[in-house]
């Protein structure tokens, strides 16, 4: 009986084999298989600018004026990529959260969508003691004078829902054209954001390169804090419409200030010299801390520069913090392909 059963599962094999397993060309060479995909070369995904690979001193690239220790130098490899050119906005949001309402809610529940996904308004009041933040809680994310402003009292968990609701929305609409699927939009690792930010020019202070926070004209370069108390003299307030200043080399605006950034990484003190050399990444789903990047619009220079470390809790949602999105490029890794 076990011969038997030996045999029949051995011709079943051949039968798979011969019938969906293996193709054979004319004069029986191997071919592959039908009916995959056109792919011819990955798409730039709209709104994303692609950041060639490269090699680049990862770390702090002025004094440590904290003395953390945080962001020793060191020399990391980064695939090709792209990232959003501007940071996410309320907008943009907004049509995830309508499809999240209209087609989610009876999978993840009305209290779900609302309390986990919806940007926490009250943030404006919350975040600053004695501050008037009522009409910014009122109007930040309703009125549409602010549709174009980036989205914030989002928190880790919400971005990286948003990242994969936009994964499926494009993939969607791939396959319904026969098209193959694009990689995932995710949260950037902390190395590809510092790659990104400094847009191809190694040990540079800030986006725009040199360490100096006005140009020849002398405009404020980023919506920051630039003095004691001084929030209006970058232009802004609060946040600014995205893409007011001017990009970084690679493209990218807002890489310094406007509103910090979260990261896919785990903040560890001390995981810049354990990570690889090679498209590092600190996973631990056990830290609760996780890596945002960049500096706001309340924040002084220093944390601006394109080196300096900072992070919040991962279900805390802030008035200062937002996010955009990276992809994986697939292919060559020669730069050409972004040419």
């Amino acid at each position: 009986m076990n011969k038997l059963f030996k045999l029949s599962s051995f011709a079943l094999a051949v039968v798979l084999l011969a019938s969906c397993g293996l193709r054979r060309g004319p004069q029986g060479d191997l071919v592959g298989v039908d009916d995959r995909p056109d792919y011819n070369a990955q798409e730039i995904p709209y709104g994303m600018v692609p950041c060639p690979g490269g090699t680049f001193h990862m770390g702090q690239a002025d004094q440590d004026i904290a003395a953390s220790m945080a962001n020793l130098n060191k020399q990391v490899t980064i695939s090709g990529f792209y990232m959003d050119e501007t940071e996410i906005t309320n907008n943009e949001y907004r049509q995830f959260i309508q499809v999240m309402v209209q087609d989610s809610i009876d999978v993840l529940g009305e209290e779900f969508v609302m309390t986990q996904l919806y940007p926490d308004t009250t943030v404006w009041v919350k975040d600053f003691t004695y501050h008037m933040g009522d009409p910014l809680m009122e109007y930040y994310f309703s009125h549409p004078a602010f549709d174009d402003y980036p989205v914030v009292g989002v928190d880790w968990f919400a971005a990286k829902y948003f990242s994969d609701w936009r994964t499926k929305l494009k993939n969607q609409a791939n396959e319904e054209d026969g098209r193959a699927p694009m990689p995932k939009f995710r949260l950037p690792s902390e190395a590809e954001w510092e790659y990104a930010a400094r847009g191809g020019r190694d040990m540079s202070v800030f986006p725009w390169g040199g360490p100096y926070l006005r140009n020849g004209k002398g405009c404020l370069l980023a919506n920051f804090k630039p003095g004691r108390g001084d929030y209006y003299s970058d232009g802004f307030v609060y946040t600014a419409p995205v893409a007011q200043y001017f990009p970084n080399d690679f493209g990218l605006y807002d890489m310094a200030g406007n509103v910090a950034e979260w990261c896919e990484d785990a903040y560890y003190d001390a995981s810049v010299p354990v990570v690889w050399d090679l498209n590092p990444v600190y996973n631990d789903d056990n830290e609760p801390r996780k890596v945002v990047r960049g500096g706001s619009w309340k924040d002084i220079a220093y944390f601006l520069e394109t080196g300096t470390r900072n992070f919040e809790y991962q279900d805390s949602a802030r008035s200062f913090i937002g996010f955009r999105n990276a992809m994986i490029y697939l292919g060559r890794s020669s730069g050409r392909e972004f040419r």
